[in-house]
């Protein structure tokens, strides 16, 4: 029993010796994460805001022009969303090396952050777009509207806070998907957490880039809601 304590007080004394710590790297390990973030999720918002759109003008219609446009996006939409990021990372290597000339560090893996996460916001913005209230638009069309106007004066205004809380979801799975992209050497925290933390037995470092981006999150979704409140007037 005795034995059993000192064990657990040697592995609680790892977690808690910061001396090892390098916090230059810790430091350049944060800035890349969040850049890998930010640098993705505007990407993300634009591509998953017109397919999400294109997503939905396209449902239920019967010319064959719009059936065909939707069946291609919402197949490709499925498949990608459907794919584990790590395999996705590691299957599209080949088009990131020829796309960014490399397939290390945190340039290389917004390739695999952006088609990982935008058919996931694509759906999210699909279904703000569903649950707008279809008198809405009716009137907008009776009043002679065009479609980029009930689509900018509209869609987007009425749909506004979903497509916030869906951008604030995305960018939080955006956060842990650059964790298991340092696995393999995009860098940030995440890679600091393997090599640094796992493979040369420093616990404290893999405890300190956790809390690290466990206030990334947490201060992404503090915006994200602040943001909604303001938006929705309802």
């Amino acid at each position: 029993m005795l034995s059993n304590l000192k064990v657990g007080a040697n592995i609680v004394d790892q977690y808690i010796d910061f001396s090892d710590i390098q916090w230059d790297k810790m430091q350049k390990a944060t800035g890349q994460t969040v850049g890998m973030t930010i640098g993705s999720v505007i990407i993300v918002f634009l591509l998953g805001l017109l397919l999400g759109l294109l997503l939905y003008e396209t449902n239920g219609k019967e010319t064959l022009g719009a059936k065909l446009l939707y069946s291609i996006v919402a197949f490709l939409v499925n498949i990608f969303r459907s794919v584990p990021f790590i395999i996705l990372i590691v299957l599209i290597m080949p088009f990131t090396k020829v796309l960014v000339g490399s397939i290390i560090g945190p340039i290389a893996a917004l390739p695999a952050l952006i088609i990982s996460s935008a058919p996931f916001y694509a759906r999210l913005v699909e279904i703000g777009f569903r649950e707008i209230d279809k008198g809405v638009i009716e009137a907008a069309e009776a009043m002679g509207a065009s479609k980029w106007e009930i689509i900018y004066k509209v869609l987007i205004p009425e749909s506004l806070p979903a497509i916030v809380s869906g951008l604030t979801v995305t960018t939080i799975s955006l956060v842990g998907y650059t964790a298991m992209a340092g696995v393999i050497g995009a860098g940030g925290l995440g890679n600091l957490a393997y090599l640094d933390g796992f493979q040369r037995n420093q616990p404290a470092v893999t405890l300190v880039a956790t809390l690290i981006i466990l206030v990334i999150v947490f201060t992404i979704q503090f915006i994200g809601d602040r943001a909604v409140k303001r938006i929705d007037k309802r």
